[in-house]
């Protein structure tokens, strides 16, 4: 804390930093509603409902950024390369997740230097999940 009470930022962690729970569902909302209108990322997710992924992915990224472990407590650790292991994610997957993930991450308004510390996890993390690196449309 500050001298005048206030809540320092570099005492925080990301989660509280940006407002906890109620920023990270306007985040993943925001890039759910993207991924449900995109043709090349929809067929990844096999639920019916986005629900249960979005959620899934609310809870990994709170726990991540220093929110509740209800994450790990309901699934274990986040193993994210072997869940990810069963789809084909090569660069146009991984660049139309970004895509989708700029876009939310930017609909936060946060400040700038909040965000350029959750994107460069959240396009760190996009890189590591491609598990193939061929073009199909080059084929």
């Amino acid at each position: 804390m500050s001298a005048a009470g206030d809540a320092d930022r570099n005492d925080l962690t990301l989660f509280e930093a940006v407002g906890g729970e109620p920023t990270f569902r306007r985040l993943v909302d925001e890039f759910y509603a993207g991924i449900a209108e995109d043709p090349l990322l929809r067929p990844m997710y096999p639920e019916e409902d986005l629900a249960p992924a979005a959620d899934r992915m609310t809870l990994f990224l709170m726990q991540y950024w220093g929110g509740p472990n209800t994450y790990s407590a309901q699934r274990g650790h986040p193993r994210l390369r072997m869940r990810h292991a069963p789809f084909r994610i090569g660069p146009a997957e991984r660049d139309a997740w970004l895509r989708h993930m700029r876009r939310a991450v930017d609909s936060l308004e946060l400040p700038p230097d909040v965000a350029t510390v959750l994107w460069d996890y959240l396009e760190r993390a996009a890189y590591f999940m491609v598990n193939v690196m061929d073009d199909p449309a080059v084929r």
